[in-house]
């Protein structure tokens, strides 16, 4: 089976130790997203405000809050994105994420760049730890994995 085959999704998996309360919280909070995923993520109306690290803002709708199990929103290139929040059994989580319809130009960048944003959650829910430089001159962009 080929690697993210579906033009039309990427999708990834990633397990975490933590419970999926605590994992639906950094997702669907102002201040979880700002412990991984930008540098404010403030929601205002059912519209997350991302500021990201470069100065880049994006506005996207929260399509879907369903505590603890599923939150969804519309991101960049108006692609939606989804993070299904699972028990794994054992008092920790696998969170599936699906980003639906990508701006095809924009798919090799995403693909990674999930990748970037889970092991940041990761990192964060589990260990407390934030990977991210924080550093405006060292984004993405420029080639930082630790935007």
């Amino acid at each position: 089976m080929p690697f993210q085959e579906d033009a039309e999704k990427i999708e990834w998996r990633i397990h975490l130790k933590s419970p999926p309360r605590e994992v639906y919280r950094m997702l669907a909070t102002d201040e979880g997203r700002a412990r991984f995923w930008a540098e404010s993520a403030n929601e205002r109306e059912g519209t997350i405000h991302f500021e990201f690290p470069d100065g880049m803002i994006w506005q996207g709708r929260v399509l879907e809050a369903k505590p603890p199990h599923r939150f969804s929103v519309d991101y960049f290139g108006h692609s939606t994105v989804i993070f299904d929040v699972r028990e794994d059994g054992e008092g920790g989580t696998d969170l599936f994420l699906t980003a639906r319809s990508p701006v095809p130009e924009d798919r090799e960048e995403e693909i990674p760049g999930w990748i970037s944003v889970l092991m940041a959650l990761k990192a964060a829910v589990d260990f407390g730890v934030d990977l991210r430089n924080h550093d405006p001159t060292r984004t993405w962009d420029q080639g930082y994995a630790d935007n």
